[in-house]
């Protein structure tokens, strides 16, 4: 399945179960974000600087080779086809959303090449070509790398984010007023730091909430497919994708790990994120299917 900007949120379903999703999304929110500093900062540490002809097509067999293992991050496919021939259903299923990502490192790759930095991009076409392509290429190395980070062997995956790294050690890359947010951000940065400063007893009642809300699953995704076409006509896709990765961020912050993130926990706080952003586009009954995780949790706390 390609990703897409618009669905962001089944974007972080996968990356709050892997080993590096955190990291994949500050890739990520660094392409949404960034201005001409941040190019010419991240171009700037392109691994062919400085190297000659030789050495540039040998960094590209190992880039090449390096892509080829991140196909061994399990997919859904993979543990669907692991479990054929019996064994316990109900456990193969948990397996597979536990384990297995609905996308693969391509389609990672290829959204942050034509989506993340696409012609909607507002410095597209206003950037030199070459330092546009060499910024395109340190993050495209990174999103790779961080994705199958549980998968490539520790010296492979350093190759692929080193860069990356050695942009960011000068400090942020990108900054919240980059990301378009709007109205929604004072709310919205409430809301994450509520669920990045949770404790063991605030995580309960997440998953207490998101228990109670399961006959409610249908409603939920009818929600959720609103709130996307209304980014999506009136052009706030960038805006909630940013908003949606921040929320990955926050909430492996506060302590969830993959379980949760199979388990519905993810969906209940992609909804809420969903709602926030786009309260004043969504009607009454999806805004209220949406936010009915994070009503229930405050009414447990």
């Amino acid at each position: 399945m390609p990703y897409s900007l618009v669905s962001a949120a089944t974007l972080g379903f996968d990356l709050v179960r892997l080993p590096a999703g955190r990291a994949v999304a500050e890739v990520l929110l660094t392409g949404l974000g960034a201005d001409e500093s941040a190019l010419a900062r991240l171009a700037a540490t392109h691994f062919c600087r400085g190297l000659d002809r030789d050495q540039r097509g040998v960094r590209a067999v190992r880039s090449r080779r390096a892509r080829e293992m991140a196909a061994a991050v399990p997919h859904m496919r993979s543990a669907a086809e692991a479990g054929q021939g019996g064994g316990d259903r109900v456990a193969l299923l948990v397996a597979q959303l536990e384990q297995g990502t609905i996308g693969d490192a391509p389609t990672l790759e290829r959204l942050l090449r034509e989506d993340v930095l696409g012609h909607e991009h507002p410095l597209r076409g206003r950037t030199d070509a070459d330092e546009w392509d060499e910024a395109a290429d340190v993050l495209a190395d990174a999103a790779v790398g961080f994705w199958a980070a549980g998968v490539l062997p520790p010296l492979v995956r350093r190759d692929l984010t080193a860069a990356f790294d050695r942009a960011l050690d000068a400090g942020p890359l990108a900054a919240p007023d980059t990301w378009g947010l709007g109205p929604a951000a004072d709310e919205l940065t409430a809301f994450l730091a509520a669920v990045r400063d949770l404790d063991e007893a605030g995580r309960a009642r997440w998953r207490v909430a998101v228990d109670e809300n399961r006959a409610g699953h249908r409603p939920w995704a009818a929600a959720m497919h609103e709130a996307s076409w209304g980014a999506h006509v009136s052009g706030r896709i960038r805006a909630l994708a940013a908003a949606q990765l921040l929320a990955v961020q926050a909430f492996l912050d506060g302590g969830f790990d993959l379980h949760d993130g199979a388990a519905g926990v993810w969906n209940a706080v992609a909804g809420c994120v969903q709602a926030i952003v786009l309260d004043d586009l969504l009607g009454t009954d999806a805004v209220a299917v949406l936010r009915a995780p994070g009503r229930r949790v405050a009414a447990l706390s």
